[in-house]
């Protein structure tokens, strides 16, 4: 089985947004598609509206006007379901049933040739759930695009236990033709972008439940220190908090009730409350005539610290060692004109207590770290050092606007303000978050790695395929597991460790692949 050629019929089922986004694909990849819809109205609807795109595109040079009446063209209104007699690939974009769908593919399989592909468009239900009554269930797979399907560059290929994998790669290999970027997922709940974005939100949700800030901050420093598109909150919005909600649900009770996966009862609320985010006019945030976008907690300005200095740490035999990311935050301030000078003997701090066997900052008198997961507050008891001010991950800390700081119950607002004026010298806006463990860019990116790397481990997909995914299919700002890489391993898996020490929790518990790439000092990409 190869690659179906351009000429090939392709039916879609369902002419929803879903269901219009893969015909326009398809139809402009060459393919006769065929769309069908119990409505007629709605598939002529369809037709009409996918003929307008193509001029518009046409319009602005991204087709040719031949090309855009061709692709119109070639989409044809099924009338029944016996129209697409002649598919070699269906594509169904129905209603999230199963029962629907098994009924749906049934009825198909006794109208389609033997070697016609079923693919299913869920972004939910189990594909082998779905091709367990067929007669022939090895032809079915997933086929999960994304909305706004021929924007969105991702589809998962997801197969079943009976999916044959010669229609899996034809599917996969047919996805990369229509321009798509594809990528291969065993049928677990969530596949892959819905089981590993889920701390995306979840950990958003419980620094707003620990009160480290309100939801423009933090949504402000996911995006701003992070590098992500929208943070969860504006995220959440506008996605919708029952959908959200729901597919939370559905992961949590699919790995029976895994602490990981655990809803939220502030979403929970939302949802009762009938605040579902946009389309309600009202959810974490105001929408609509008059709505006031919320302030993003910034520190005010304070003046450039009278010195600080720069001590590197120590590995586990002794040796004196720095970090990329420290080594880039030191870069940024050389950049603005901050002199930051180096002491590379570990005798002490400027208070004669015991020195931290990490690298640090020393600013007029506070000792300044990179979160390791630790608070603030547990850190400076730790190291005996009442004054310690933490800072949060950041996507690119030679470009990042924003930077987050936390600092201990301990320290005196003096040795705080001192390492905000020194932040704020080198360009950052500086949000200042409560204590928490492993701040908000951290937290979330370690348990997004842990995820995507439990998932690899499981056989889910490939390092590559979850990178891509999330890339590719949620926009994220870099892959999960090259994130990793380059925060370096051996730093989240202590993230995760210290997590699971403050909050005592099965959820932060370190994926087993996580520790064997620690062990085996190696990364997940080359």
């Amino acid at each position: 089985m190869a690659t179906l050629s351009a000429g090939s019929v392709v039916a879609v089922i369902g002419s929803g947004a879903m269901g219009s986004g893969i015909a326009q694909v398809a139809a402009s990849a060459g393919h006769i598609v065929k769309l069908y819809d119990t409505r007629p109205e709605a598939v002529a609807k369809a037709i009409a509206d996918i003929g307008a795109v193509y001029r518009k595109l046409a319009d602005k040079q991204k087709m040719t006007a031949a090309d855009a009446d061709a692709a119109t063209a070639r989409l044809k209104a099924a009338q029944g379901l016996n129209d697409v007699a002649d598919a070699a690939l269906v594509v169904e974009a129905i209603v999230e049933n199963l029962d629907v769908k098994r009924s749906l593919f049934a009825d198909l399989e006794g109208v389609v040739a033997d070697d016609c592909i079923l693919a299913t468009n869920t972004s939910s239900i189990s594909v082998t759930a779905i091709a367990a009554k067929l007669r022939r269930p090895q032809r079915l797979v997933g086929m999960h695009f994304f909305n706004p399907v021929p924007l969105m560059a991702l589809v998962e290929v997801i197969s079943g236990l009976a999916t044959d994998s010669a229609v899996a790669q034809t599917v996969y290999d047919t996805a990369a033709r229509w321009g798509k970027s594809p990528v291969h997922a065993k049928s677990t709940p969530g596949f892959i972008v819905n089981r590993v974005a889920r701390p995306y939100y979840a950990e958003g949700l419980r620094l707003l439940n620990e009160q480290a800030a309100d939801p423009a901050t933090i949504d402000a420093v996911l995006r701003e220190a992070g590098g992500f598109r929208m943070g969860p909150f504006e995220l959440m919005d506008l996605i919708g908090h029952d959908v959200n909600y729901s597919v939370t649900q559905s992961v949590f009770n699919a790995y029976y009730n895994d602490p990981r996966f655990t809803p939220s009862v502030i979403q929970q609320e939302l949802v009762n409350a009938g605040f579902l985010g946009r389309k309600s006019g009202r959810g974490f945030y105001a929408y609509g005539e008059g709505a006031v976008a919320p302030a993003v907690a910034t520190e005010a300005p304070q003046p450039n610290p009278e010195y600080a200095n720069y001590s590197m740490g120590q590995d586990a035999m002794g040796a004196v060692t720095s970090t990329a990311l420290m080594d880039a935050l030191l870069e940024r301030f050389r950049a603005h004109g901050v002199e930051v000078g180096l002491k590379k003997h570990l005798e002490g701090n400027a208070h004669g207590h015991a020195q931290d066997i990490a690298p640090a900052i020393h600013c007029n008198g506070a000792a300044v770290y990179l979160t390791d997961g630790r608070t603030a507050t547990q850190r400076a008891r730790d190291s005996k050092h009442p004054d310690t001010v933490v800072f949060d991950l950041a996507l690119d800390y030679g470009k990042a606007p924003r930077i987050a700081l936390a600092c201990s119950d301990q320290c005196r607002p003096a040795a705080f303000n001192s390492v905000v004026g020194l932040f704020q010298a080198a360009g950052f806006a500086v949000t200042k978050l409560d204590d928490v463990p492993g701040l908000a860019v951290m937290r979330t990116v370690a348990m997004l790695a842990n995820e995507a790397a439990d998932a690899v481990n499981q056989g889910v997909c490939s390092a590559e395929g979850a990178d891509t995914a999330m890339q590719k299919g949620v926009n994220y700002p870099k892959g999960p597991l090259a994130w990793a890489d380059s925060i370096g391993i051996g730093h989240v898996v202590t993230v995760l460790h210290n997590l699971a020490a403050a909050y005592g929790e099965d959820r932060y518990r370190v994926s087993p692949l996580l520790r064997r790439k620690l062990a085996a000092g190696g990364k997940f990409h080359a």
